[in-house]
């Protein structure tokens, strides 16, 4: 039974990763006709909308004294910093770029784990890390600006400060599973999205006088299928599995956003980015050669 449910939290993974990946795609589709604060205003609240719908199959709360600054870290590194970065991001740099970026996830977790957590990393785990940071700087740099990256350079380092808070979000995340259902977790992050957003959202550009079926449906697409679908199914996966196992799985995030950007937006990548981005998997390769350690529960009290 235990292997059972192994097994369907990483057939959540994989399926969460899918559809992060391709909401690269629909990010650069909705930007394309509607202001970034807005489309993330508009994921948010659709996805707030689904949650309210589907109340009364919220699940498990077990409030314990001070886990309000921990839900409150959970809320500020994302959905709020982490989408105001990605939406920055994406302005400047490809779906494809932003995608390979994604990829040192898993060893910012592990950096974030030794660091706060004072867990031990081994120097084969080291040496990956610094291995696909190399190869993200590389990826960079190697990037020359065209009509689907203007600045690659700045939109990359966006992307990383992204990184940075979807690992604080993990390690968050895995500290409250124990006593929040993954959707109440996902809920959270969709109401405060939507609250966060708002002023934000009406104090940047106007909304245009019309928007294509195309842009409508990205943002839909962003609201109800990633921001509900692929948030729960990760919230899922990272509730049934070790943190850092569970954020290894975004390794596959930069191979669908680069498959599905080559199909629906005729993006690619350039040689040099090619073995910047092979250095980059290779990098997270060795760091995942002897495992990592498994996150304690319960550390941050």
């Amino acid at each position: 039974m235990r292997e059972q449910g192994r097994s369907v939290a990483v057939i959540c993974l994989v399926i969460a990763m899918a559809l992060w990946g391709s909401s690269f795609i629909a990010l650069k589709l909705a930007f394309a006709e509607l202001p970034p604060l807005w489309v993330i205003f508009g994921r948010m609240a659709l996805g707030s909308l689904v949650f309210l719908l589907a109340w009364r199959w919220r699940g498990q709360m077990h409030y314990r004294a001070g886990d309000w600054k921990y839900l409150l870290g959970l809320a500020a590194c994302e959905p709020c910093l982490y989408f105001l970065f990605e939406a920055l991001a994406l302005q400047h740099t490809s779906a494809a770029q932003a995608g390979m970026v994604t990829a040192l996830l898993p060893l910012l977790v592990a950096v974030g784990a030794f660091i706060f957590l004072h867990e031990r990393i081994s120097r084969i785990t080291l040496a990956g890390f610094l291995l696909a940071l190399v190869g993200a700087i590389w990826l960079s740099l190697s990037g020359s600006a065209d009509e689907h990256a203007s600045n690659p350079l700045l939109g990359n380092f966006y992307e990383l400060l992204a990184m940075l808070c979807a690992t604080g979000y993990t390690l968050l995340l895995k500290h409250l599973s124990g006593r929040y259902s993954p959707f109440l977790l996902t809920a959270m992050v969709a109401f405060v999205g939507t609250l966060f957003f708002l002023p934000m959202a009406l104090l940047s550009a106007p909304l245009p006088s019309s928007v294509s079926p195309m842009g409508l449906g990205a943002v839909a697409y962003l609201g109800i299928v990633v921001t509900v679908g692929a948030y729960g199914l990760y919230n899922f996966g990272v509730s049934r599995l070790p943190a850092s196992q569970a954020s290894g799985f975004t390794n596959l995030i930069p191979v669908f956003t680069l498959l599905f950007a080559i199909l629906l937006l005729g993006e690619s990548l350039n040689a040099v980015q090619m073995l910047a981005a092979a250095l980059v998997f290779a990098g997270v390769l060795l760091s995942q050669w002897r495992g990592t350690q498994v996150l304690p529960v319960g550390v941050l009290d």
